[in-house]
């Protein structure tokens, strides 16, 4: 079985007929991130509680048309699935995260 800091949690929201994807490596869940002016919650409502394999991360991405991506795992399968460009991440005290939009 897989331990918990290998792990990413998944949720798919469906709003207006877009599909927003919000996936997060699971360590981070429920934290919170300051630098600056910049802050970064990692909150259940909008992570989920689905644990995630990577293939499902990147089955969901693939069809997603607004995405959120939080930790290096998440980041990552934006990265390998082509959802993002890896020269466009933000870090927020040393916590990798991307958005795709895709229109």
């Amino acid at each position: 079985m897989e331990e918990m800091r290998d792990t990413m949690y998944l949720k798919v929201h469906r709003i207006r007929g877009e599909v927003m994807v919000a996936v997060c490596d699971s360590e981070l869940l429920g934290k919170t991130f300051d630098e600056g002016a910049l802050s970064l919650t990692v909150e259940e409502a909008f992570f989920g509680e689905e644990v995630a394999t990577v293939r499902e991360v990147a089955e969901a991405l693939a069809g997603a048309s607004i995405a959120n991506m939080v930790g290096e795992k998440a980041v990552a399968c934006g990265i390998e699935t082509k959802c993002i460009d890896g020269r466009n991440i933000l870090k927020i005290d040393g916590v990798p995260t991307a958005q795709m939009v895709r229109m």
